[in-house]
This record gives C-alpha cells, sequence and structure tokens, in this order.
C-alpha cells in the first residue's frame, strides 16, 4: 500500500527506515498533474532501485507574474491513485508551509546556464527549480533521482547544481515520453484545443528535420530561421526559440564535432510547448 508523507520529519524517517534494511531509494520529483511521461520515471526508478519515493508539490517559484500557477492543473487524488498504481512506495506532498516557512529567503541560482533559452523568456524559472529541487534532495536524500529529458535544460541545470554543491545523489535523465504522433508528454497539453492539438505534433517533425540537415553539414543559423517560419506556417502563434546548442552547455557550439541539441519553445493560443532532440 502507498504510504503518504506530508512532512520532513516523516519522509525522513521512512527514508532513514528504507536505508537501514540496505535498500537503494530513488526519488521522482513532480508537480502532479501525472501523465504516461511521469510513470516512465517512475518505471525507471522501480526498475534501478529498491524504493521509490514519488513528489507532489506545485512550486509556486517557478511561475512568473503573468504566468499559471493558479491554473496549473491540480488533482491530487487522481496522482495519489496513479503512483499506487505504478508501484511505488511513497508520495511525498507537503504543504506550501511545510516548503517554504513564513521568512523563508534562500535561492540557489545557476548563472549562466539559467538564464540562457527557458531562462530568457522565463526569467527566474530555473531559480524556483534549483531551488525547490535543491530542498526536495536534501529533505529525501535519495540514492538517485530521475528527470525527464523532455526538460532538457532544467536537466543539465539539475545536474550541475548536484555537482557543485557536492549533494551526493545520481541525477538520471530519462528520454522523453511522446503521443503516437510525436508530441512530448507535458500537462500543459491539457490546454490545448482540439484544432491545437491537431498542430502541435509540427513542433517535433520541425526539429527532427532541423536535427538531421544540421547532421548532415547544413548550416544551423539557416535551420533555425528557417524552422521559425516553418512553425509559423503550421499555425504556431508564436516562436520564443529554435536553437542548435552544445549539448552539455547549452552555449553556442564552438567545434562542429562535439554532441549538439536541438531545443524549441513555441505558442498555440495560451499553450507554451517545449521539446529538444539530439543532433
Amino acid at each position: 500500500m502507498l504510504g503518504i508523507v506530508r512532512d520532513i520529519a516523516g519522509l525522513r524517517a521512512r527514508v532513514q527506515a528504507w536505508r537501514q534494511d540496505g535498500a537503494v531509494v530513488g526519488l521522482v520529483p513532480t508537480m502532479g498533474a501525472l501523465h504516461e511521461g511521469h510513470l516512465a520515471l517512475m518505471r525507471q526508478s522501480l526498475a534501478t532501485t529498491e524504493r521509490t519515493c514519488v513528489t507532489l508539490f506545485v512550486n509556486p517559484r517557478q511561475f512568473g507574474p503573468a504566468e499559471d500557477f493558479a491554473l496549473y492543473p491540480r488533482d491530487e487524488a487522481r496522482d495519489l491513485e496513479m503512483i499506487e498504481t505504478a508501484g511505488a512506495h511513497l508520495a511525498f506532498a507537503p504543504t506550501m508551509a511545510e516548503m517554504y516557512p513564513e521568512g523563508h529567503q534562500t535561492e540557489v541560482a545557476l548563472r549562466p546556464l539559467g538564464d540562457i533559452l527557458e531562462g530568457e523568456f522565463r526569467p527566474g524559472f530555473f531559480t524556483g527549480v534549483a531551488t525547490v529541487v535543491a530542498k526536495l534532495l536534501l529533505q529525501a536524500q535519495p540514492d538517485v533521482a530521475f528527470f525527464g529529458e523532455k526538460d532538457f535544460q532544467q536537466l543539465r541545470v539539475i545536474q550541475r547544481l548536484v555537482r557543485e554543491l557536492d549533494i551526493p545523489v545520481e541525477i538520471v535523465g530519462v528520454p522523453t515520453a511522446r503521443a503516437p504522433d510525436g508530441l512530448a508528454l507535458a500537462s500543459r497539453n491539457a490546454y490545448l484545443s482540439e484544432p491545437e492539438r491537431a498542430i502541435a505534433p509540427a513542433l517535433h517533425r520541425v526539429i527532427v528535420e532541423v536535427a538531421a540537415n544540421v547532421a548532415a553539414g547544413k548550416d544551423a543559423k539557416t535551420e533555425e530561421a528557417r524552422a521559425v517560419q516553418a512553425l509559423k506556417t503550421a499555425g504556431f502563434a508564436r516562436v520564443d526559440y529554435v536553437a542548435v546548442r552544445d549539448a552539455e552547455t547549452l552555449e553556442e557550439p564552438q567545434k562542429s564535432h562535439s554532441l549538439r541539441r536541438v531545443l524549441a519553445a513555441a505558442w498555440l493560443g495560451r499553450t507554451r510547448l517545449i521539446d529538444n532532440v539530439v543532433v
């Protein structure tokens, strides 16, 4: 039966008991509104660790003033049912006061990695992400934590956070879960209207084309510009970026043979979609 704790002391007590039994502990941090992508993270944890904890917390500090914190989908009962059905052992669903007690001031910022791409269009976003993830990792003290590659820049931020703050946890990236038509699964996909949902797979299709053309030797900047126009033609209202970047630093590639990634963010109506593929 799934255990549910809402306070840090209860979480640590459960994890400590697991450790005393010699178990390897996996952590799957989420903001709820669970979907198949989250289940893939849980399956990876369950396959490679002996105890899995899933967190449910909608973090206000990674939403800007004009963003959708109040509207972000929440259904804790459904989420807990999915976690239990998946076979995870514990859900940590803290209150806002437990995570950010009155007077909480500490933030974790990574620069310049947190200020480019997503950071440019969502100022402060990665400070909110890094702060809450640092707290969750220190609260749960897992051996391994699992994050989806759909949020590729977030994955790189967290990997650097752990490395530079010497947090003793392995960060594992799990491949992006997709619908049959290629659309990356995301909680915000629920915002898409039926016509928008029909357009949405073009984001993945276009960046796959960019990756193939860049791999074949075509100019990255030319491909980025072509992709922006292709997305607008497909029906996207606005394209924040299509960028070919070094897969490790997410800076402009300095060498043509370095591992690269195509990252993109674009809007359909009020829904902002992000995706990425390897070159």
